[in-house]
């Protein structure tokens, strides 16, 4: 059952999305009324987090059933002895489930309250703790030690500083606090650490804050199936063109068993360092990041390049993961989003240049994934038909491990094509509440099936180039 309301957009942007999900084809096939429903069962998804935390094993240096056995006791240890089942997906032998239990209706609310940033109240109800860059208002005599009430300010309306306020909030639960008001907004810019310790969240999910950093990765579902779709091979060549932070990155080199050579993009310099970090801490080798925009990394001269540094020539790749830049609409939680129509509609021509780069990069019988971690139809299946359409040398391939529902009616995509595509969606599935007592008696196969639907939205599709172009 829902405890937030759907997610706030711009009216003009939650039209754009509706007329989407409620073009012709869909309307044709389902009717009015039930694309409506789903519409707004998918908003209202988005505000709320996913029933389950995932997480990759970095199997390059230790088995699953090593790392599932130290998570069980970093759990216990989290949640107090309270026992909470820890699966390993079927499908993805390298991904471990984790039930989210909430939303807690019983919490009580404290006096004394914080106010947090959007975003940082976004990582609380996905486990995180609370820190002091994400305190955006405490009260006046919070001291250190104090229980307090935090509250997410999901449309950024509270002033930095603040004593009070009385604006739209959503109540995250209760945490200790490790710091006074006054050391919070001393300042002084230095402070990073955790500013609330969340003891009481109204979503129970365990942080990761430096838990087993060599030995597992936080990623969504749907990212950690990608890699898999991708399905590299050790010795290839592989580029991903578009690759902060690195968790597909280092996925993808884990699956080549750390024998090829991986190449990471990204075009600010800060990611590539957290890509270059990502692949010291999992032990991987094979990688090699670059600062380097994605839409210049075709060579146009045919001199080699000695170095292996971008840009590449043509048909260098033996497989390319293009996870493009895109407007983020499937991310959750997220309660509230400010942006645009003109921002939510800019990723298209830059998607369909990068597309036209890998494609350019990639040999004759190489694999090209394209994925985003949005719903739009714009930036997903309207991409694949506008592909198919420019590049006679690609074609469209079914997917291995089939976990996400088919693609979206709307671009013209026949119905075998769409059984191709990849959508998640996971307005499939009712928002519900899990607690410990229902967790003891669910079944794992329905537990599975819960976490496959009721994830990030997110969209895959897989090509093949058939000759050179």
């Amino acid at each position: 059952m829902s405890i937030f309301p759907k997610i706030s957009l711009r009216l003009e942007v939650e039209r754009y999305l509706k007329e989407g999900f409620m073009n012709k084809e869909v309307v044709s096939a389902l009717g009015k009324q039930e694309a409506e429903r789903r519409f707004e069962t998918l908003l209202n998804h988005l505000s709320h987090p996913p029933s389950f935390t995932t997480v990759r094993v970095n199997t390059h240096l230790a088995s699953v059933q090593h790392v599932k056995n130290l998570l069980l006791d970093e759990l216990r240890k989290q949640f107090n002895g309270l026992s909470v089942p820890i699966l390993q997906h079927p499908d993805l032998q390298d991904v471990l489930l984790i039930p989210i239990i909430g939303p807690r209706r019983n919490i009580k609310k404290q006096q004394c309250e914080a106010v947090v940033g959007a975003q940082c109240g976004n990582a609380v109800l996905r486990g995180a703790h609370v820190y002091v860059p994400g305190i955006v208002s405490a009260s006046k005599f919070m001291k250190a030690g104090d229980v307090i009430s935090v509250y997410s300010d999901i449309k950024g309306k509270c002033k930095k500083g603040a004593k009070e306020f009385d604006g739209t909030k959503v109540f995250l639960g209760n945490g200790i606090s490790e710091l006074s008001r006054k050391e919070i907004f001393n300042g002084l810019p230095e402070l990073k650490g955790i500013g609330i310790r969340m003891t009481e969240p109204i979503y129970l999910s365990p942080s990761f804050d430096n838990v087993l950093p060599n030995y597992l990765f936080l990623q969504n579902l749907p990212s950690a199936v990608v890699t898999h779709v991708l399905d590299p091979q050790p010795g290839e060549k592989i580029l991903d063109l578009c690759a902060a932070p690195g968790g597909k990155t280092t996925h993808i080199a884990a699956l080549m068993r750390d024998q090829g050579e991986v190449i990471a993009l990204d075009k600010i310099s800060n990611k590539v360092e957290k890509i270059k970090q990502n692949a010291l801490l999992l032990g991987l080798n094979s990688i090699k990041a670059f600062c380097f925009d994605g839409t210049k990394a075709l060579k146009l001269d045919m001199v080699k390049d000695a170095e292996g540094k971008p840009p590449f020539l043509r048909e260098s790749f033996d497989r390319i993961l293009l996870d493009a830049p895109c407007s983020g609409m499937g991310q959750r939680p997220n309660m509230a989003c400010s942006w645009t129509l003109k921002e939510v509609t800019s990723y298209q021509p830059l998607q369909r240049k990068l597309f036209t780069v890998a494609v350019e990069l990639l040999k004759p019988g190489g694999v090209l994934v394209y994925s985003t971690c949005t719903i739009t139809l714009a930036e997903n299946e309207e991409q694949v038909a506008w592909a198919l359409a420019t590049f006679p040398c690609l074609q469209l391939q079914p997917q291995e491990p089939q976990i996400g529902g088919e693609g979206m009616m709307g671009a013209g995509l026949s119905s075998e094509q769409l059984k191709q595509l990849q959508r998640f969606d996971p307005s499939v599935v009712p928002v519900r509440d899990t607690d410990i007592a229902s967790l003891g008696d669910a079944r794992i196969e329905d537990m599975i099936w819960l976490a496959n639907r009721d994830c990030i939205g997110f969209f895959i599709a897989k090509f093949i180039k058939c000759k050179s172009t």
